[in-house]
């Protein structure tokens, strides 16, 4: 039963009730020695007697102790409230910053003041060896005055404490009211959401959830359900979209280094958070390519960030000939010139398209009016506007060269590069994973993520299961058909489940009869077939294998042809591997 106004707690009463959940009670109490209103934390009832909780409690009580910093609601003592231990705390006036968001995204200039505030708060904790492991708005509160305070450090950690207790999700309460759920599921890290022992990188992913918000008035990983909600963070990306467009450089390329869910490519300090903030808040605003894969190394951060400047994206292509010589040429660069102000987003579904002969080149650009695809001939210096692809994305040539598949309005459509009206192909999913077109005019995708390989007729038609997923056998998901020549097999990258990253993904051959497969290769992803060679993505790098595409089979060691690409080992996607046969 919660604590009633006028009961005493120490030299403290209390007066009313603030807030409560699975994790605690807080009130608002009276100081009578000091005059001074504080905030008193309690448990629950029915989790008084709980050896677990208790402990909890009298740890954050010390953490708390310990930490001394402006941006942390500071502790005031410990008491006893009928036998039970309660935290003395600061009252912090305000709203939180949940309650802030309720009401939409911050101008920018204030989502950089708070998310600095945010940072400079955690820096302190982590410096003390201090993890907060729940961070979120609702446990950031803002004063009147705009000062930022951390709250609630009752799952927070010392670095020192006993590594062998597991990081457990903080959704174990059955008590718990299902928006609270997912409202700490939603920022929980990848390693916490498996229950894996974490370090200070999981409150940099959670920043990361935090300041995406605040910028899109949208969670980045949200669901219907907890599963839904933590499918999200295991295997999906944002939606780099809804971030707004005049973001600075360095701000977008800090929300995807929190946001790597791989720890060992995530930003190892919120230090180093605060400082692009703080660059952030006096920059410009600026049209850039916002979204990058989430695997950016600084090198590649800063090519692209050199490109944008120049108004020019540039590419390269390792191409091969229709010479049936093993020996690949030396590799072509070539630069493709934007058209005054539009971007390229080198993202999964803004990926370079490249045709069977190599001939022609496909991409993307945003503006303010929408996206736009281009077509490029190596042999022209300008790229021509395809009009009838108005809006589109994830462009595939037809094996002919004549016309360019692509995604629009959440369906596969196609548009004759002579011009004339575009047709629906079918309908795609949100996670949608992939597309190709084979010579015998039927077009295989991935429509959804988890989701088999599908095929459908290039003319329309109801797209029917080739290879569905087994995910008895370990099968978590399919991406990146791309279908071989002579329309015997499609290869396509598969993950299972047991892995944490693409690059230790299988590239498999599946056969258009009967939808058997054969793997071809363990660890990689984004396969594309070109004269006698299997290429694929792995590390940062293209490899290139020698392979039969009539007996499917790889011979020999593979060989690094280019190293340095943008890719992300968390979705798979290359920017953009070579293709051609």
């Amino acid at each position: 039963m919660p604590l009633q106004p006028g009961t005493k707690v120490g030299s403290h009463e209390i007066l009313a009730l603030l807030g409560q959940g699975g994790m605690g009670e807080v009130y608002r109490a009276r100081d009578v020695k000091l005059n001074r209103d504080v905030a008193i934390k309690v448990l629950p009832a029915h989790l008084a007697n709980d050896p677990e909780r208790l402990s909890r409690l009298r740890r954050e009580a010390q953490i708390l102790a310990s930490l001394n910093h402006p941006h942390i609601a500071h502790i005031h003592g410990l008491e006893d409230a009928n036998g039970v231990p309660a935290l003395v705390l600061e009252l912090v006036e305000g709203s939180t910053l949940a309650d802030r968001l309720a009401h939409g995204a911050l101008p920018r200039s204030d989502a950089i003041d708070v998310a600095r505030q945010i940072a400079d708060g955690l820096e302190a904790a982590h410096e003390k060896g201090v993890i907060h492991r729940d961070l979120k708005p609702a446990n950031v509160k803002i004063t009147p005055d705009g000062t930022v305070k951390l709250l609630d450090f009752g799952l927070a950690k010392a670095v020192s404490e006993d590594r062998s207790e597991p990081d457990l999700p903080t959704v174990t309460s059955a008590n718990t009211e299902a928006g609270v759920v997912l409202g700490t599921a939603a920022y929980m890290s990848p390693e916490q959401a498996r229950g894996r022992l974490v370090d200070k990188r999981t409150d940099v992913w959670a920043f990361g959830c935090v300041l995406f918000e605040m910028l899109s008035g949208r969670r980045p990983f949200a669901g219907d359900t907890l599963s839904d909600t933590l499918a999200g963070i295991l295997t999906r990306e944002p939606d780099w979209s809804r971030l707004p467009d005049d973001l600075p450089t360095n701000l977008t390329v800090l929300l995807r280094r929190c946001l790597e869910k791989d720890v060992k490519h995530r930003l190892r300090d919120i230090g180093d958070a605060r400082i692009e903030l703080d660059d952030a808040k006096s920059a410009p605003a600026d049209h850039i390519a916002r979204a990058q894969p989430a695997a950016v190394t600084r090198r590649t951060a800063i090519a692209a960030l050199a490109g944008a400047a120049a108004g020019a994206a540039a590419t390269g292509a390792w191409t091969f000939g229709r010479s049936t010589t093993a020996s690949p040429r030396q590799l072509t660069r070539f630069a493709l010139t934007m058209p005054e102000g539009e971007v390229h987003r080198s993202s999964f579904n803004s990926r370079l398209g490249i045709s069977r002969t190599g001939r022609l080149l496909a991409f993307n650009t945003v503006t303010g009016a929408g996206p736009r695809l281009y077509v490029r001939s190596l042999g022209n210096l300008d790229a021509r506007l395809v009009k009838e692809a108005a809006g589109g994305f994830a462009p595939f040539f037809s094996p002919d060269e004549r016309s360019l598949g692509f995604i629009a309005a959440a369906g596969i459509r196609k548009a004759a590069l002579s011009g004339g009206a575009p047709l629906t192909v079918c309908t795609v999913q949100p996670g949608f994973g992939g597309a190709t077109w084979a010579d015998d005019d039927t077009i295989y995708l991935v429509a959804e993520t988890p989701g088999g390989l599908l095929r459908v007729p290039a003319g329309g038609g109801q797209p029917t299961e080739l290879a569905p997923i087994d995910a008895a056998g370990g099968d978590f998901m399919f991406k990146f058909p791309h279908a071989l020549p002579g329309g015997k097999a499609v290869l396509m990258t598969v993950v299972s489940a047991a892995i944490d990253s693409f690059d230790d993904a299988s590239i498999v051959a599946v056969s258009v009869h009967g939808g058997k497969r054969k793997v071809l290769v363990e660890g990689g992803t984004f396969p594309r077939y070109a004269a006698g060679h299997l290429l694929y993505a792995r590390n940062g790098a293209i490899l290139a294998v020698r392979f039969d595409p009539e007996r499917l089979e790889v011979t020999g060691q593979p060989t690094t042809v280019l190293e340095g690409i943008l890719m992300s080992r968390n979705t798979g996607s290359a920017n953009s591997p070579p293709t051609g046969s």
